[in-house]
């Protein structure tokens, strides 16, 4: 490897370990490269206006804020109370109601803290009054957290489709099925934790219930539908459905639900700049950091030693689900997307894997790094939500964090578990 590879490679994990931000590690690591390389300093800069001029990374403050929207409004409250309607005189009934809430949510804000943050200020004290344990009352809203990556419209998967440049439609297409079924094995393992801690059940809705919950909860309900429906039905692009998510969002908040005051959308805003800042920058300074891993050949280069050395395609696979996997344990699942993405599609390239699928693994990836020990972001908010420390989080949530790896692998080596609805002739 020549310096400037060692800069951007070593240079940069050296930083990290250092405890430096991301955006800034990766900006460190570009000007000692450029440094090394006698280019002009003015590189970076160029690399930092040219990163954020996307115009599909708007999507990613809209969806972000719509989130925020939603749940000052009081619509996740309404998505709450009428999945409660459905299943909570079930065995696992409450726990239950957080996955299905989740599942809709999730189709609003495309984010996992902003659903694990919505559905586990609910449900994890309702959970645990109920006589669920604590620890697995917030692993559970954790893990249904997880969903948002997956159903569409997902911020992961626009990050993903600015990267490896591909359709975001289709993408979102592609998280579709690996989503249900980890709320389905949700639904399970809810079922199994209620029946073997003998969990009493709550009494069963009446129909007059059940009927005013959805009377109430149309709103909420709708919004997915104006958002995937007018993505899919061409009326706008995945871009244009998060500003509408959030104008339906304001408008049903303030004068429908009348729980959102303009008092306080200084703060949601403030909220959703936050988080979308910290992306956004790292998108920006990877830009760079993507030009001179290509002018330097690096992942075209590991690709041919991957190719070289592991002659199997499933086992390439596996091999790149474990190093995400103990990737995503110690580092931001949206920085390995950027950072190591002309490595990773490099790679997919090489072993003829599809652009769609490939992408629909690597989310599905993004997803379980989001509840996995010790850095997931959802993890922390669980933690917030119940006064409950890392450690015993982590130990309730293991059985989740298993079956997210199921599915996984049905992503991974069934290509049609992914692509099922993807339009014909593709």
């Amino acid at each position: 490897m020549t310096p400037i590879s060692w800069c951007l490679t070593a240079g940069f994990a050296g930083l990290v370990v250092l405890g430096f931000p991301f955006a800034i590690a990766i900006a460190l690591a570009i000007t000692a490269a450029l440094l090394l390389a006698d280019i002009e300093p003015a590189f970076l800069a160029q690399a930092l206006i040219s990163g954020s001029q996307q115009f599909s990374l708007l999507a990613i403050p809209l969806f972000m804020l719509a989130g925020e929207l939603m749940t000052a409004g009081g619509l996740s409250q309404r998505l709450v109370d009428l999945a409660g309607t459905l299943v909570r005189h079930r065995t696992g009934g409450l726990a239950m109601v957080a996955v299905l809430a989740a599942v809709v949510f999730s189709a609003i804000s495309g984010s996992a803290p902003a659903t694990t943050a919505a559905i586990g200020s609910i449900l994890i004290p309702a959970m645990a009054r109920a006589g669920y344990d604590r620890g697995f009352a917030a692993s559970i809203a954790v893990s249904a957290g997880v969903l948002g990556p997956l159903i569409p419209p997902s911020i992961a998967f626009v990050i993903w489709g600015i990267v490896a440049e591909q359709s975001i439609g289709k993408l979102f297409l592609s998280g579709i099925m690996p989503g249900l079924a980890l709320a389905a094995g949700l639904l399970v393992v809810c079922w199994v934790h209620a029946r073997r801690n003998k969990v009493p059940k709550l009494p069963k809705a009446s129909l007059a219930e059940t009927w005013a919950a959805f009377h109430q909860g149309k709103w909420a309900l709708a919004s997915p539908l104006v958002v995937l429906g007018g993505i899919y039905g061409g009326i706008f692009t995945p871009t244009e459905a998060a500003a509408i998510s959030c104008v339906y969002a304001l408008l049903v908040g303030l004068f429908v639900e009348r729980k959102l005051t303009l008092a306080v959308l200084p703060r949601l805003f403030s909220n959703s700049m936050r988080t979308s800042a910290i992306v956004c920058a790292i998108i920006a300074v990877s830009t760079g950091f993507g030009i001179l891993v290509a002018q330097e050949q690096i992942a075209s280069r590991f690709a041919h030693w991957m190719a070289d050395n592991i002659q199997q395609r499933w086992l390439a696979l596996a091999s790149l689900n474990i190093a995400f996997f103990l990737l995503a344990a110690v580092m931001d699942e949206i920085a390995i997307m950027v950072i190591l993405g002309p490595m990773l599609i490099a790679i997919a390239t090489r072993f003829g894997v599809d652009p769609i699928h490939f992408g629909a693994i690597i989310v599905t990836n993004v997803a379980i790094g989001m509840a996995a020990p010790p850095i997931g972001y959802c993890l922390f908010i669980g933690m917030a939500m119940s006064g409950l420390s890392l450690a015993r989080i982590s130990r309730a949530i293991w059985p989740q964090i298993l079956l997210m790896l199921v599915v996984l692998f049905l992503t991974t080596y069934i290509p049609g578990f992914a692509l099922f609805l993807q339009p014909a002739g593709r």
